[in-house]
């Protein structure tokens, strides 16, 4: 059967996702809905949004660097390993992002009492943010970056770690505040990609998925 004048050719895989021969399904391993929008801020929808169920516990003595990239890493592969290749070409991309104080692995704190030790250990000093992303293009091709944003808090008063916690918004989050909410306020200096420290490094991310033939205006 011969497709009709000017129609592009189709491909669907098991999920039931439809792709444009001229580009691949780019899917999001993450339900983070920081990640959704800045990718939406850079004019990316992705076609699919999948939640990878992997254990996240760091091993014993891990950096953090190298905790974050293994993330990233087995959070693409956890969705790759599932996708039909045969029947759509994909984008899978995952991203994990680390709060660090020296060698310390900051949590994504779960609860109050979480988001209170983290910001008393961050109270007027430096730390840093990376975000590991891994791109997988097919079943042989796999891409990783690592970008690092150093940043210092001012000296945090009493008032001001309570009035945060009570705010619960470093709830689920690396380290346990979020800098594009109002601990925005308690930053003294920043030194390199802010998206990086919301969840994504835009500039990186972009670079990634146009090298590999998805479309970005």
């Amino acid at each position: 059967m011969t497709s009709p004048k000017g129609a592009s050719p189709i491909a669907s895989n098991k999920a039931g996702l439809r792709a444009s021969a001229v580009r691949p399904v780019l899917v999001l391993a993450s339900e983070s809905p920081r990640r959704k929008a800045l990718l939406a801020q850079a004019g990316i929808e992705p076609d699919a949004v999948r939640a990878p169920a992997i254990d996240e516990t760091p091993q014993k003595g891990e950096a953090p660097r190298l905790y974050a990239m293994r993330m990233a890493a087995a959070k693409a592969d956890a969705i790759a390993a599932n996708w039909d290749w045969a029947a759509s070409p994909a984008l899978i991309l995952a991203a994990d992002t680390v709060v660090a104080c020296g060698l310390r692995i900051l949590p994504k704190a779960e609860d109050d009492d979480e988001v209170r030790r983290c910001l008393t250990l961050l109270s007027g000093r430096r730390h840093r943010v990376m975000t590991a992303i891994c791109l997988v293009a097919s079943q042989n091709r796999k891409i990783s970056r690592l970008v690092t944003t150093a940043v210092a808090f001012k000296r945090l008063s009493a008032d001001e770690v309570e009035s945060y916690v009570s705010s619960r918004e470093g709830i689920g989050k690396a380290g346990g505040y979020a800098i594009q909410g109002r601990a925005e306020t308690f930053v003294r200096m920043i030194n390199g990609s802010y998206s990086n420290v919301v969840g994504l490094p835009l500039r990186e991310t972009i670079g990634l998925v146009k090298g590999c033939g998805y479309p970005v205006s």
